[in-house]
């Protein structure tokens, strides 16, 4: 059976840490800033896992998670 290939959009916005865990970026916080508060913009910052069932299916499209 050959290698399976990985889903390029998943590569680049989902990241495997070392424990097996999936992080993923915050949404909304690309544009139109100034009317989104300050602690707003500072949660967006971090990063954020992913968990349950939407976990397995991006883990499913990053072959070496």
């Amino acid at each position: 059976m050959p290698k399976m290939k990985t889903k390029t959009a998943a590569r680049k916005r989902f990241k495997i840490t070392k424990t097996g865990k999936i992080i993923r970026g915050h949404q909304y916080g690309r544009h139109l800033k100034t009317k989104k508060t300050k602690k707003r913009l500072r949660r967006q910052k971090e990063p954020a896992t992913l968990t349950g069932k939407a976990a397995k299916t991006i883990k499913r499209m990053l072959p070496y998670g």
